[in-house]
C-alpha cells in the first residue's frame, strides 16, 4: 500500500478519511488481531468478506472501530450465535449493501453540488451554463488565438467534441473541486445519517421477519411462497443511451427509479431491484401488484421526461435469496414484459383469475403464445375499469 502522499490534496484526502471513518488510523493489522484475539489469517478472512483488498503492509491503516467490528464478528463466533461461515457471509451482506449504499449517497451529494454550481454560473452570467463555461473559454487572455487570427475563422468545434468547455453538470465524472466538496459534506453529515442507517436497517428487518412468520404459517399462505411479481420495463430505452449524454441518461433513470419507487411502496409492494431501465417488484396479493403496474404506466406516461413503461406480471410460487427472487413465476413475468406493447400491462393465466373476481379491473384475454423459456402462456391485457364494476371480456 502506498504511503501517504505530502502534498495538499493527499493531506486534505487523509482529512476526509478520518472524519468518515470516525477515528484516527493508528493501528497496524497485528494490532487489530491481536486486540480482537484472533488469528491474522481470521483477520484477513473479515476484512475480505468486508470487500477490501487484503493489507500485507504493516503501516496504521486502522482504527480501533476495525478492531471492535473484529471482535464483534470473533464473539458472535466464539458463542456459538453462528458458525464462521455463516458470521462471514452475513459479513459480505453487510459489505454488499454497504458498498452500493455508500456509491449512491456520494452521486446523490455531487449531483447536488454540481446542480448548485450550475445555478451560480446562469446566475453570474444570465445565460445556460454551457454558453457561460464556453464564453469565459473564449474570452481568457490566455487563449492561444485572438479572435482575429485565421485559425480562428474555420468552422467551429462541434459541441460534441471532447475539447468542448463543459458546465459542471454536463461530465460524466465529478471534477476535482466538485468530489473536494461532496467528501467535505458527507464527512459533516456523517455523524447525523449513521443513526438513520441503524433505523432504516431494523425497520427492514422487522419487515423482512414479520413476512417471514406469514409465509411459514400454511394455514394463510400454504406450503409455498406465493407472491404476484411485476416488471417495468422503459420503452425504447436502447435509443435513448444513443442520444442522451451520460449526465442526462443518469437524470432519466433516477426519476424514472425514484418514480417506480414512490408507486410501489404507495401500494405495499417491494421493490427487489433496478436494472437501469427495469424495475422489478412483488406483492403478496394480486391486487396490489395489478394497482402498482397501471400506475406505473400512467405515472410515466403523464412525465414529460420519462418514456413510456410496459409491464408483466405473473402470480405463483418464488425463490427468495440475498434480497433477490428467483424461479418460474420470475421468468415469466419477464418475459411477458418483454412482449407487452408501449404503456401497456400484460398478465399471465393465474393472475388473471384471481383478478377476475376483484372490482376496478377488466381483463382481455389475448392468443396462446410461446415465451422463450418459459413455454406456453395465455396473457390477458390488465385495464383500469372505467367503472367499479367487474369484469372480464
Amino acid at each position: 500500500m502506498t504511503a501517504p502522499g505530502s502534498d495538499p490534496a493527499d493531506r486534505a484526502g487523509q482529512d476526509f478519511t478520518e472524519q468518515l471513518l470516525g477515528q484516527p488510523r493508528v493501528l497496524r493489522r497485528r494490532d487489530v488481531s491481536r486486540g480482537a484475539e484472533v488469528s491474522l489469517l481470521s483477520a484477513r478472512k473479515f476484512w475480505h468478506a468486508l470487500g477490501f483488498p487484503v493489507v500485507d503492509t504493516d503501516d496504521e491503516l486502522f482504527t480501533e472501530a476495525d478492531q471492535q467490528a473484529l471482535a464483534t464478528v470473533a464473539g458472535i463466533v466464539r458463542e456459538g450465535l453462528l458458525d464462521e461461515p455463516t458470521a462471514l457471509a452475513m459479513t459480505r451482506a453487510f459489505a454488499r449493501s454497504a458498498d452500493r449504499l455508500a456509491g449512491w449517497q456520494s452521486q446523490l451529494i455531487a449531483e447536488a453540488v454540481e446542480a448548485e454550481a450550475t445555478l451560480r454560473i446562469e446566475a453570474e452570467h444570465g445565460a445556460p451554463a454551457e454558453l457561460a463555461v464556453a464564453a469565459d473559454g473564449a474570452e481568457s487572455p490566455e487563449s492561444p488565438e485572438s479572435p482575429e487570427s485565421p485559425e480562428s475563422q474555420e468552422s467551429p468545434e462541434s459541441p460534441e467534441s471532447p475539447e468542448s468547455p463543459e458546465s459542471p453538470e454536463s461530465r460524466s465524472v465529478p471534477g476535482v473541486e466538485t468530489a473536494a466538496e461532496t467528501a467535505r459534506r458527507l464527512a459533516e453529515l456523517t455523524d447525523r445519517l449513521e443513526p438513520l442507517l441503524v433505523y432504516a436497517w431494523r425497520r427492514h428487518l422487522s419487515a423482512t421477519v414479520s413476512r417471514m412468520m406469514a409465509d411459514a404459517d400454511p394455514e394463510s399462505f400454504g406450503l409455498t411462497k406465493m407472491r404476484s411479481v411485476g416488471f417495468a420495463d422503459l420503452v425504447n430505452f436502447t435509443a435513448l443511451v444513443r442520444r442522451l449524454s451520460e449526465r442526462d441518461l443518469a437524470r432519466l433513470v433516477s426519476r424514472f427509479e425514484a418514480l417506480s419507487a414512490d408507486v410501489i411502496t404507495a401500494h405495499g409492494g417491494r421493490l427487489i431491484k433496478t436494472v437501469g431501465d427495469e424495475v422489478l417488484f412483488t406483492t403478496v396479493g394480486a391486487a396490489p401488484a395489478a394497482a402498482i403496474a397501471l400506475d406505473l404506466v400512467d405515472t410515466m406516461t403523464e412525465d414529460d421526461v420519462l418514456p413510456d413503461v410496459r409491464c408483466g406480471m405473473a402470480r405463483g410460487p418464488i425463490i427468495s435469496r440475498l434480497g433477490d427472487v428467483f424461479g418460474t413465476t420470475v421468468n415469466r413475468a419477464s418475459r411477458l414484459t418483454a412482449v407487452a406493447g408501449a404503456g401497456s400491462v400484460l398478465v399471465d393465466a393465474p393472475m388473471a383469475r384471481e383478478l377476475a373476481s376483484m372490482s376496478g379491473f377488466v381483463l382481455t384475454g389475448q392468443r396462446r403464445r410461446v415465451l422463450r423459456g418459459v413455454g406456453a402462456v395465455t396473457p390477458s391485457v390488465l385495464r383500469r375499469a372505467s367503472s367499479a364494476g367487474r369484469g372480464t371480456t
